[in-house]
This record gives C-alpha cells, structure tokens and sequence, in this order.
C-alpha cells in the first residue's frame, strides 16, 4: 500500500520550487561575505531570498535575520529577557518563558502586559488560532505562515519566529523577524553577518530553498488551495466521529467541565485535528496507523522522538486519560478526499478493536 503522510505540521515535503533553488545555489562559489564577484552573487541570492520570504510575509521594511531555524530565533529574542507565556507554547517557546498566561478550554490565551509577552500565532497540535494583542514583543508565527493569510506589518508585534520546513522549504533553516529599529543582542558572535545580531557563514542553500518556498507558498495561499485543504480536513472531522461519543476534538470543543466557557475561537488552522479516543494511548495509536501505512503523530515533534501525554490539552483543562489519549492530524495540498475516508476506516476499525479488547 502506498503511505499517507499526515504529518504536515512536523514537517512537510520539499517543494519542486525549493528544490530547484537550492541545486542552483550550490552552483554559487563564493562566500556572502567577500567582495569578489563570487562573494557578491552569493550574497545577492542570500538578498533575493530575504526579499522573497519579506514579501510572502508582508513584513517590507522588517528585518529578517537568517536562524539555523524556529527555535534559535526564539532563543536570539527571547534570552536574556523576562516574558510571559501560556504552557500551550510551543517548547522551543516554553523554555525561555514563565508559563504564566492564563489558557481556556477552547485553547485561547489572556495576555495582560503584551511588551512583556510572547504568544504563538497558531498551536501545532490543536490548530487553535490567537488573536494577537497589539503591542506583544515575540509571537510564534511557524504554523502560520503559509497556512492563513496574515501580514507582519499588520499584527502590531516587534518579533516573529519563522521556519523553512513548514511551508515546503529545507529543514535547519528558520528566520527572526524584526520590526526595524528594536535592538536584538546577539547570541553567536565572531563576525558581522546578519547585521551583527547572528554570527557565521549564512547557509546559501537553505536560505535559497527558505526564500523559494516561502514565495510558492504565498502563491498556494492566494489561490485559495488552503481552503481546499479545509474542506478535506472537515470531511475527515466527519468521518472519525462516532454516533455515540467515543471521540473528541480539542479546539473545536471544550473538555466537559469548561462546557459553559461560550463560543470557541475564531478559527482553527485549515489543516489540523486533534483527536482524542480516551482510553487509547497516543503513542500506541501513532504505532497502530505507521503499520499501516500512514504517518500521524501525538503531538509536537521536537522531543527527540518521545510520545508524552499533551501538556497542551493539559493546559486547557483536559484530563491526564485524555490528554495521553491524543493524536495529531494535519494535511497539506494534495491530499484527497478518498485518501482521508481511506485513514478513518483504518483508525475507527482500530479503535474498536481496541475498545472490544477493553
């Protein structure tokens, strides 16, 4: 059987375009920083690339420092700095932060002191979406980018943290982006790249594919293919819900004692659902589906491969039975709607032989 891959939002394939423009790249000698003609077309792809990802970002003007990925741009503007986020964080966020911003059970996060804050755009896991508060200093934008039409220059934020590998770019290769004027220490240092804030050779290759994606992306989003995978996700939605309720959709719902919190978010990343089945591991599940033949996870995949109960839906008040009972599935273009029926006859066949086991 040929495999579903339905783990979009811990990575995604490389696209075509990407591709093209990192084999290019690699025909550049020169590095960024000499002045010879081969230093100078290694450093005009390095400038053709920060404008790409610039204008797929609607961040003109901003400055876009070149990372080795989504984690080390948050460490280059959250370190050293006393910020507030929510536990629902992503880790590579969390680690820098006091966990202190309140969460509901619709995954929606109450920021008080915004300067003083740092707030993920869009949760991987649950695809719960923020409103972001005018004036917040850092916002995670991973998930985001690519997925629902924002712009930097519009968010009212001074830092984002942008990766490659998320929106069919090369993996290792992130950004932080910065509104013009705000002062960002540096944290490698040794030499002037990056505008003295992030020291070392620029990788040419990846910023290539990084600035290739990012622009294919933006295409993909103002051709409306994002709604098409929203369509597909629904059908899947559909699809694994039971007549009797066996099933639930964090984000869309609220665990049973917050029922009375009142309407939900505004809106869920077009390609995400978390599902949890209580009762039935995660891990066991994430397992049980890679047999046969599709790739789903249980959460975020930056814990060096370990399964762990979600301190996401922990944080939104779901209880320890279903938080550790929680799958990922996220979509990306391409992704049809016989192949998404085909993964919830498998996964529901599943679950009831494992609830007849019980």
């Amino acid at each position: 059987m040929t495999r579903l891959y339905l783990d979009w939002n811990a990575t995604t394939p490389l696209r075509a375009e990407a591709r093209a423009a990192m084999v290019q790249a690699m025909e550049i000698t020169g590095n960024p920083s000499s002045v010879h003609a081969e230093g100078r077309a290694a450093k005009a792809a390095i400038e053709t690339a920060r404008a790409q990802i610039a204008a797929a970002l609607g961040a003109d003007g901003a400055d876009i420092i070149f990372t080795s990925g989504a984690t080390e741009a948050a460490a280059l503007a959250l370190a050293g700095r006393a910020v507030a986020c929510a536990p629902v964080e992503h880790d590579a966020v969390a680690a820098w932060c006091d966990n202190s911003l309140p969460v509901d059970g619709w995954g929606r996060v109450t920021v008080s002191d915004p300067a003083r804050a740092t707030l993920q755009l869009a949760n991987s896991e649950t695809g719960v979406v923020q409103n972001l508060p005018d004036g917040l200093w850092a916002a995670d934008l991973t998930q985001g980018f690519g997925k629902i039409p924002f712009a930097f220059n519009w968010l009212g934020i001074t830092c984002g943290f942008i990766s490659a590998h998320k929106l069919g770019g090369p993996k290792g290769i992130g950004a932080l982006v910065v509104k013009r004027g705000t002062e960002i220490a540096a944290q490698l240092r040794g030499g002037g790249q990056e505008m003295g804030r992030r020291a070392g050779t620029e990788n040419l290759i990846g910023i290539a594919g990084f600035g290739a994606a990012a622009q294919a992306a933006a295409a993909d989003l103002a051709q409306g293919r994002w709604d098409g995978v929203a369509q597909i996700r629904n059908i899947l939605k559909e699809a694994l819900e039971f007549p009797t309720k066996e099933v639930y959709f964090p984000g869309w719902e609220t665990p049973l004692e917050c029922k009375a919190m009142g309407k939900g978010p505004l809106t869920v990343l077009p390609n995400t659902l978390s599902v949890v089945a209580p009762g039935w591991k995660g891990e066991t599940q994430v397992m049980r589906m890679d047999l046969a033949g599709y790739a789903i996870s249980a959460g975020s995949a930056c814990s060096s491969g370990k399964v762990r109960a979600s301190r996401v839906l922990a944080a939104m008040g779901w209880g320890e039975e279903e938080a550790g009972s929680a799958i990922r599935i996220s979509l990306g273009p391409g992704v049809t709607r016989d192949e998404v029926l085909r993964f919830a006859d498998t996964w529901r066949a599943a679950l009831q032989k494992h609830r007849g086991r019980r």
